[in-house]
């Protein structure tokens, strides 16, 4: 519907992930991880927004520090536990030769975020390295949305949350995705109207205003709500950026969390998004750039809005996806309305 992360040429996801059928809410199997698997040369980036985040190799990100490529991402549920998961993506990759080169071997770059699941599922229910490397072994161009991977636990407020997915190619031919986990604190639908916050995406997905007694209901469940948190997501163009300008690129592009989820960057989560740059694709200079200013940067900032438009539409489709989880009730059976439907 929206595109997918992989339309950039050379990404890879996997998800690997448990979740039992008959899991309550704090009890049972309810959680996964989600690899996004760069090919050799991808310039990485981090820009992290949330109060309480939950990383690793975010450091080594920062373009004044040595190391310029990344080998993948980890996404992955089961808040600080489950980091375990990079251990198995750094396994598969070293098996793939994959990695800085040192003496003796390859060192992978395997940045990892995480989402506070723990109380979905079984609090000692939660990834380990063999969900990594089974996710990075599975990687491909076509993937799964909605409650799979490390969206299996993820919730949005009262709502279920997932993975989502978008993508979009600008004039200039450059490829821009996105990949989200939504497990947010905020709200992805206006408890008022049942509709997401921004009118056009609404349109754009063809929903339609849910009957009163609808809206009634999420904005019961709105009340109850207790904070579940962090959003985590990567970005990736085809476009050749140095790791200052693939940051900007996250900065940017992580505008598209604030634009769909109400609020957002809070003390309570761990908002984190990853960028990616494969390099396939050099930028066109604006030849009407003031000489004082980079020739690259007018394009950059396309780049950027793109990145924010893709991640918003993602966030959505995770939304829209998503199955029932541990109870968790899902945007499309509290509200069918917004589909046509009558309540079931």
């Amino acid at each position: 519907m929206t595109g997918s992360i992989t339309d950039v040429d050379g990404i890879l996801v996997g998800h690997h992930g448990r979740l039992d059928p008959d899991a309550t809410l704090g009890s049972g199997w309810a959680c996964g991880s989600t690899v996004i698997v760069a090919p050799p040369g991808t310039v990485g980036a981090v820009d992290v927004r949330g109060g309480a985040p939950g990383s690793r190799e975010t450091d080594l990100l920062d373009p004044a520090n040595s190391v310029r490529h990344v080998d993948a991402v980890v996404l992955t549920g089961g808040s600080a536990y489950g980091l375990a998961a990079a251990d198995g993506v750094m396994t598969w990759l070293e098996e793939q030769g994959r990695g800085v080169s040192m003496a003796g071997g390859v060192v992978p770059i395997v940045p990892a975020a995480v989402i506070f699941d723990l109380p979905v599922g079984g609090w000692g229910c939660r990834p380990t390295a063999d969900f990594g490397y089974a996710a990075a072994q599975s990687a491909g161009v076509d993937m799964a949305v909605g409650t799979v991977g490390a969206g299996i636990g993820a919730r949005a407020a009262v709502l279920k949350g997932g993975v989502g997915t978008a993508s979009m190619t600008l004039d200039s031919g450059v490829t821009v995705g996105a990949i989200v986990i939504v497990n947010s604190a905020g709200n992805v639908i206006d408890p008022a109207t049942g509709l997401p916050w921004m009118s056009h995406l609404a349109k754009e997905f063809g929903l339609l205003s849910p009957p009163a007694e609808q809206i009634a209901a999420l904005a019961a469940l709105d009340a109850e709500s207790g904070p579940l948190n962090t959003t985590i997501a990567v970005v990736a163009t085809d476009a050749a950026l140095s790791p200052a300008a693939c940051r900007r690129f996250a900065v940017a592009a992580h505008d598209g969390l604030a634009h769909t989820i109400r609020p957002a960057h809070t003390p309570l989560d761990g908002d984190t998004v990853f960028a990616l740059a494969t390099g396939a694709i050099e930028l066109e200079p604006d030849p009407d750039t003031p000489a004082q200013m980079a020739p690259e940067t007018k394009p950059l900032a396309r780049l950027g809005a793109a990145g924010a438009d893709c991640l918003a539409r993602a966030v959505l489709v995770a939304v829209l996806a998503a199955e029932s989880a541990a109870g968790i009730p899902t945007y499309r059976d509290l509200l069918p309305g917004a589909f046509g439907a009558s309540a079931r």
